[in-house]
């Protein structure tokens, strides 16, 4: 979990993803912390979210799925 405490510096939670940077608009505009941002400032501003309430929900989902699978397996490790 460490390495996602610095996605939200990059990611549009700050700053527009516009204004960075090629390679760090790139990276910053398909990862989990900025689809995520970006549905919930549309919730709060009653605006319409369009697809980025479900790729938030995937990223979730998929961090969900694989973070268990990798804490099973470590348990598992420790158990035997």
């Amino acid at each position: 979990s460490y390495p996602l405490i610095f996605l939200p510096f990059i990611s549009s939670a700050f700053v527009p993803t516009a204004t960075m940077p090629a390679p760090v608009r790139a990276f910053a505009e398909n990862q989990p912390v900025t689809s995520i941002v970006n549905a919930i400032r549309a919730l709060f501003d009653q605006q319409p979210v369009g697809n980025d309430i479900w790729i938030a929900l995937g990223w979730c989902a998929a961090i969900l799925v694989i973070a268990y699978a990798f804490a099973m397996r470590v348990y598992r490790r420790k158990v035997s």
